[in-house]
C-alpha cells in the first residue's frame, strides 16, 4: 500500500549541498508528487508531497538525513492509496 505524506527539508549551507540533495531527490522522483521551495540567503526550506510505500519514503528521508547541513522531518498520513 502507498501512503501520502509530507517531507520538510531545511537547507543550511552552500550551493554544492543543494546540488547533491537534488541528485537524491531525482533518485526518488517516482514518489515525489509535488515540491515547493522557499529560497533564502542563509537557510532555505523545501516541502515535498510524497506518495509511496512507507519503506520508500523512509529511504528518501534516510538518504537526505545523511547530509550535514540538512534537517529533515516527515509526516505520513494514515490514508492509504491502493496501487
Amino acid at each position: 500500500m502507498k501512503r501520502i505524506g509530507v517531507v520538510g527539508i531545511v537547507v543550511k549551507g552552500d550551493r554544492s549541498l543543494a546540488l547533491e540533495m537534488q541528485k537524491v531527490l531525482s533518485d526518488f522522483g517516482d514518489i515525489i508528487v509535488g515540491r515547493m521551495g522557499v529560497p533564502r540567503d542563509n537557510v532555505s526550506t523545501i516541502a515535498l508531497i510524497v506518495e509511496g510505500s512507507q519503506e520508500r519514503i523512509s529511504a528518501l528521508t534516510g538518504r537526505l538525513g545523511q547530509f550535514d547541513g540538512l534537517a529533515v522531518k516527515s509526516a505520513l498520513t494514515s490514508f492509504e492509496v491502493q496501487e
